[in-house]
């Protein structure tokens, strides 16, 4: 059974992040207003060469006070493609210019709060 949107409203927007109140109803009748985060899509690559060796980084980030290797992602432009994103984010993040992209993964992996969709992709 799905849920109902009766409405949403913004209540916070800017070109990183947008906040949204959405009026929803569950499929056993409750109904309440839910925060949903609108983010553009996202799009990573994993390179790989010829002895399997993954391209990362690392990174702090100061969010969660953290260093991490990372895959290099960004946000897709206006215009561009995914694949074009995951290209360009490689040589903007790492100055590698990346072999071919090829499709591996599509998620929404915070579906309950958020609608950001990543593609992942693999280059050799």
């Amino acid at each position: 059974m799905q849920w109902k949107i009766h409405g949403e409203r913004p209540i916070y927007e800017n070109s990183w992040v947008n906040l949204w109140l959405t009026d929803v109803e569950t499929p056993d009748g409750n109904r309440w207003e839910h925060h949903v985060v609108k983010l553009r899509h996202l799009a990573v690559a994993a390179v790989v060469n010829e002895r399997r060796e993954v391209l990362m980084m690392w990174r702090h980030r100061f969010i969660t006070d953290a260093w991490a290797w990372e895959l290099p992602m960004g946000l897709v432009e206006e215009g561009e493609t995914p694949a074009e994103a995951a290209a360009r984010e490689v040589l903007e993040e790492t100055g590698w210019r990346p072999g071919p992209i090829k499709p591996l993964i599509y998620a929404e992996p915070a579906n309950g709060i958020t609608d950001s969709q990543h593609h992942i992709f693999r280059a050799d």
